[in-house]
């Protein structure tokens, strides 16, 4: 039996916006999303915070960063909010545009049993890579008397389909730090437009867990992006005392 949760958090990834609200990805209206998807989270979940995993933007447009700061202010949500860079952000437009209440800059949350660490995985390409002096940080502020819940945007793992041409480049070197902390309890991350649960070969005991894209989930058996027709997505995750985590996926019923 669980013991009372300590800290819930809710993930949402991948809302490529555009510079206007009626902007389209793969067909789908993907304002339109991030607006259900945030109001959704603020009415039926109570949770402690919010994390984004990334891609705000699909047309690299300032104006898709500002729709999404107007889409969680106008949803009400007042929890704080966290966020990381995907392969379509820049760094310097979320620190300069997510820098309003609720948004909190912080990629560390520590907790009473938890700390929760948001890791940089954008680089110079689409792929991902964590570099080495960002693998030392982490080292260097994990408390062995908590438990970690790690979230980033690249998938350390590969999932099977398309996406894996521009997942995380340096796996090996990634999950030779992972190996080290038995306090290190989950992985999640965004990038796969899909709900995955995953285990891997360098660490079976350790779980991954992908997001949902609140814009489309991809079509596993196309060789390019293209949306099988899913709702848009969510994870929440409950967090408890003795280091378990329970992890859900929601999916918006398409209209």
């Amino acid at each position: 039996m669980l013991l009372s949760s300590t800290f819930k958090i809710a993930q949402i990834s991948d809302c490529h916006l555009f510079s206007k609200t009626d902007g389209l990805h793969h067909g789908a209206n993907v304002y339109h999303n991030l607006v259900t998807v945030l109001h959704e989270i603020e009415n039926q979940h109570l949770v402690d915070a919010i994390v984004f995993t990334g891609d705000i933007t699909q047309d690299h447009s300032e104006k898709s960063y500002q729709l999404f700061v107007r889409a969680v202010v106008d949803s009400g949500i007042t929890v704080p909010f966290y966020y990381l860079a995907g392969n379509h952000d820049e760094h310097e437009l979320l620190d300069k545009y997510l820098s309003v209440p609720p948004f909190n800059g912080k990629k560390v949350l520590n907790e009473q049993f938890w700390q929760i660490v948001l890791l940089n995985s954008k680089s110079a390409t689409p792929k991902g890579h964590v570099t080495s002096s960002d693998l030392c940080a982490f080292e260097s502020i994990v408390d062995g008397k908590k438990h970690q819940l790690l979230m980033m945007h690249h998938h350390p793992l590969d999932v099977g389909y398309f996406i894996d041409e521009h997942g995380l480049e340096n796996q090996a070197e990634f999950w030779q730090t992972i190996n080290k902390f038995s306090s290190i309890k989950a992985i999640t991350c965004g990038h796969v437009h899909q709900a995955l649960t995953l285990y891997s070969d360098h660490s079976s005991a350790i779980p991954l867990f992908t997001c949902p894209a609140t814009s489309i989930q991809f079509d596993t058996n196309k060789s390019a992006g293209a949306s099988n027709g899913q709702g848009a997505g969510y994870r929440v995750f409950s967090l408890f005392t003795d280091g378990k985590i329970k992890s859900d996926s929601y999916f918006l019923i398409k209209e």
